[in-house]
């Protein structure tokens, strides 16, 4: 197993010195989910929320808290992003919606961060968005499913993982 890269000898935080490393195409794919009630699901659904288009609002919410990742994980590079991929997915047989995100760099850095970041904020502005009629909303789930590029090279999440 690899050792902890955000530590140096001496076991204090650092950021790791990426410098060095080729610049390369870089992709990360994220997944999560936001339970709720099935009328407000409904409610998304039909575009009656008074807040306006609930998934078109979150979709824009998740693009920028990418763009902003390394302002919000003290230890995170600000890298390049040159693309944000984010989908929102109804789930009405489960109640939910699905939220994947790709994001991809042309870097010395992945983006894996940057796409669990933008779910995570994704999600959440559902659940800002919602609260008022479903404080009960859960966001589950949020994981990363695949990465391309850099060193350690392709990593997917195994469909019996998912």
């Amino acid at each position: 197993m690899n050792p902890l890269t955000h530590f140096n000898e001496a076991g204090e935080a650092h950021m790791v010195d990426v410098g060095e490393k080729p610049a390369s195409q870089r992709i990360a794919v994220a997944e999560g989910y936001i339970e709720m009630r099935p009328q407000t699901l409904a409610l998304i659904l039909e575009g009656g929320h008074k807040k306006g288009d609930v998934l078109g609002i979150a979709r824009i919410a998740g693009i920028m808290a990418c763009k902003r990742t390394a302002d919000l994980i003290p230890l995170c590079h600000p890298i390049p992003i040159t693309h944000v991929d984010v989908r929102l997915e109804p789930q009405t047989e489960h109640d939910r919606v699905r939220c994947e995100v790709m994001v991809k760099t042309l870097g010395a850095t992945g983006v894996e961060m940057e796409a669990l970041t933008a779910v995570q904020f994704s999600l959440l502005t559902i659940y800002d968005m919602c609260k008022a009629v479903d404080r009960g909303m859960v966001i589950q789930s949020v994981r990363l499913l695949e990465k391309a590029g850099g060193k350690s090279g392709h990593w997917q999440r195994s469909k019996d993982d998912r």
